[in-house]
């Protein structure tokens, strides 16, 4: 085993994907590789170009992590960070052939820096065949997520509860049929509380005809 192979196998013998495929993608795809360090401090994700039409984020689980806790992280990072790009652009891949590796005549895959990586945006390839050492010392720099950091991470990607709604007050020198009035006729109030104030409008007025 080379050096590289031993870099690959550390890395990412139970790895997930995060593609996103179409030009100018780098610029959208690095909001997850700078968020997944700066909000959730996670270690950074490989980044790589795939030979074809995409560019990917390289998540290194340990064997302890389950399968979807692992994909509770992908789509969580997605809903997160990539909610604005259209869906058929983004794919999560639980089996991915690592780089580097021949996709097309003269288009190779591979692991890139990230100072490096708005580079290869109009067309995510190397033209030539990237070097093993090369490769092997990038990936040398990279980390697997620690299971506790994980599981400290995906409470944080949960959306936050939206607060309700504060009800209408009455005000104290208003009678009760006046401020159901107010509340049903009101557009910025709820609707659900505008039909309960109608629905209470109605169950007077037939007490007074009782």
């Amino acid at each position: 085993m080379n050096r590289l192979q031993g870099e690959l196998e550390r890395l990412y013998g139970h790895a997930r994907v995060l593609e996103l495929e179409g030009a100018g993608s780098w610029s959208e795809l690095a909001k997850v590789w700078t968020g997944v360090q700066a909000e959730l401090e996670l270690p950074a994700p490989g980044i790589a170009v795939n030979g074809c039409d995409a560019y990917q984020l390289w998540f290194s689980f340990p064997a302890s992590v389950s399968d979807p806790e692992a994909e509770r992280l992908l789509a969580a990072l997605r809903s997160r960070y990539l909610g604005d790009v259209r869906p058929d652009r983004i794919r999560i891949r639980t089996k991915a052939a690592p780089p580097p590796f021949q996709a097309a005549p003269e288009r190779w895959s591979a692991f890139v820096t990230p100072d490096l990586a708005a580079l290869f945006d109009e067309g995510p390839w190397l033209d030539l065949p990237p070097g093993d050492d090369a490769q092997a010392e990038l990936l040398s720099r990279l980390k697997t997520i620690p299971s506790d950091a994980l599981r400290r991470a995906l409470p944080l990607l949960q959306p936050a509860p939206q607060a309700a709604a504060p009800l209408p007050r009455m005000p104290e020198d208003d009678d009760p049929r006046r401020f159901l009035l107010r509340v049903m006729n009101d557009a910025a109030v709820d609707m659900h509380l505008r039909i309960e104030a109608a629905k209470a409008l109605l169950d007077g007025n037939e007490g007074q005809r009782r």
